[in-house]
């Protein structure tokens, strides 16, 4: 049976159960024309990252194994940082950044950002020479980065129609006999960036100033520290990079989970903002992980597959974004708000991360932080661990990955008010993209049981996507497996026609509802 007949059924049996169940959930009246503006978002709104770990080659999350688990998996020492832990990690080659169906892919979500930074950014040694690289990063520093690979990654950039966002080195290596940050590594990197055709357009100081120990910052590193760290920063960026966004704090934890654990050395944020001299940032950026993978789970929250689909879970994406609003209009009024990590668990994800299950945390994300006024958010990975939108190592397209390039094709800049979501039904809107006048709708059934219904007052054409099993790594679009076709071409994704009237989104399904001929005024 195809989609459209599946669905004609649908909304027949569920009138029919609607008219003999009074405590059915009414439909909800939508007319797309008529939906007020409530805001815009970037242009490059759903951007990625790619860690600094994955083009040095370097330790990164292991994944996990069939079942879900990380194999002699030893419990973390008391006082210790899951993070610290050897057994954590494995030891990846560097990314492959000219491989074709990577650059294909990336394209395809493109505009974006792509943001080259995390833990390793922060103490990693700039080779500013083509001869071959030290076989040991020099004292101070962890890491190596070489020309070559520096190159591969603007390369990979500019296939992607990505800008480049990075972060800089803070490790004892940059800094002066009296722990002072010292800008003379940053400047051999930007003027390589500049002479190798890149441009970095955006860049937070150091990734997670609130874990700053963990994060390879001086012993003792405090907020005062921070402050007078990043005053020579941002004079020094100002006049080598006046094109360059200045980003920050980068802060992760607090208002959800906080991969610190508790750590005493953390910093809170407000700390970091209130020093003085205060620190002045064009955009206020923060980052969102609602729980921690099982790999840190002496240190913090955990969530489970019984919850991925519950509004507590999904909406502890509104309450970080609170608290951070909160501490923006304090201390950068105005100034847009940038996420600028975010998955659905910090240490490499949930076991779940590369199936369906979490492409509705993901697609739910993007709607109610636009809907919020958030300007772009990065997808923590495009390709490492088991959060990456794309398989690493063969870069195969993920659940995850189709649920983004169906919200890159059709939700443009402009956000409208879809009205009040509903457990079973939660409804975003945005401006049609390419489309005059044309309206995009988002409606997320969370409910694994029940049906949910829509009375749409104009023709629309339709892209369902569902999975047999929550669990699948594989997701149908209209109840067609959606795979790569040869030589890595997306296969077409043409939406089924729906007229006006009812519509059925069936328990467990994510549905993007087209809608060119609202005439909706606000979207011209």
């Amino acid at each position: 049976m195809g989609y459209r007949l599946a669905s004609l059924v649908r909304s027949v049996v569920g009138c029919l159960l609607g008219a003999a169940a009074p405590h059915a959930a009414a439909a909800a009246e939508i007319q797309p024309g008529h939906l007020p503006r409530i805001g815009a978002v970037d242009e490059r709104f759903q951007s990625y990252n790619v860690e600094m770990a994955e083009i040095i080659g370097g330790e990164f999350w292991r994944p996990y194994g069939p079942e879900g688990k990380i194999e002699n998996l030893p419990a973390a020492p008391p006082g210790k940082h899951a993070g610290n832990d050897s057994s954590l990690f494995q030891v990846f080659p560097p990314l492959d950044t000219a491989n074709p169906r990577l650059w294909k892919l990336a394209a395809a979500l493109g505009p974006a950002y792509v943001r080259i930074s995390g833990t390793w950014a922060n103490s990693v040694y700039f080779h500013d020479a083509d001869t071959p690289p030290p076989a040991t990063a020099p004292q101070g520093f962890k890491g190596v980065l070489t020309r070559s690979e520096w190159k591969g990654a603007i390369d990979f950039a500019r296939a992607a129609n990505a800008e480049l966002v990075s972060s800089f080195a803070v490790s004892m290596g940059v800094r002066d006999r009296v722990g002072v940050w010292t800008a003379e590594q940053a400047t051999k990197w930007l003027a390589y960036t500049r002479a190798a055709g890149g441009r970095i357009a955006a860049a937070e100081f150091f990734n997670e100033p609130t874990l700053p120990a963990l994060g390879g910052a001086p012993n003792g590193y405090d907020a005062a520290a921070y402050a007078r760290d990043f005053a020579i920063f941002r004079s020094f960026a100002k006049r080598l990079a006046p094109d360059m966004t200045i980003v920050g704090p980068g802060a992760v934890g607090e208002a959800t989970a906080n991969p610190g654990g508790g750590r005493s050395d953390a910093i809170a944020t407000e700390d970091l903002l209130a020093a003085r001299p205060r620190p002045v940032f064009d955009i206020y950026s923060y980052h969102h992980y609602p729980a921690l993978s099982i790999r840190c789970a002496p240190m913090g929250p955990q969530t489970t597959v019984d919850a991925a689909l519950s509004e507590d879970w999904l909406a502890l994406a509104d309450r970080s974004n609170a608290f951070h609003v909160g501490l923006r209009n304090r201390y950068a009024p105005g100034a847009p708000v940038w996420i600028t990590e975010i998955a659905g668990a910090a240490c490499g994800g949930n076991p779940w991360a590369k199936t369906f299950l979490d492409s509705f945390r993901y697609v739910d994300t993007l709607g109610r932080l636009a809907r919020n006024g958030v300007a772009v958010l990065f997808h923590n990975t495009l390709a490492a661990s088991d959060y990456g939108l794309l398989e690493p190592g063969t870069f195969a397209p993920r659940p995850d990955y189709w649920a983004a390039l169906l919200w890159r094709r059709l939700m443009g800049p402009g956000v409208l008010d879809a009205g009040a979501s509903r457990e079973g039904l939660h409804l975003y809107a945005h401006c049609l993209r390419d489309h005059p006048g044309g309206v995009a709708l988002l409606a997320i059934n969370n409910s694994r049981t029940t049906s949910s219904y829509a009375e749409l007052s104009a023709p629309s054409r339709r892209y369902t996507l569902s999975a047999a099993n929550l669990l699948s790594e594989h997701v149908e679009l209209n109840s067609k497996l959606l795979l790569l076709e040869a030589n890595d071409e997306l296969p077409l994704m043409d939406g089924d026609f729906e007229p006006p009237g009812g519509v059925t989104f069936a328990p467990a399904t994510i549905t993007f509802l087209a809608v060119p001929g609202a005439e909706n005024p606000h979207c011209r």
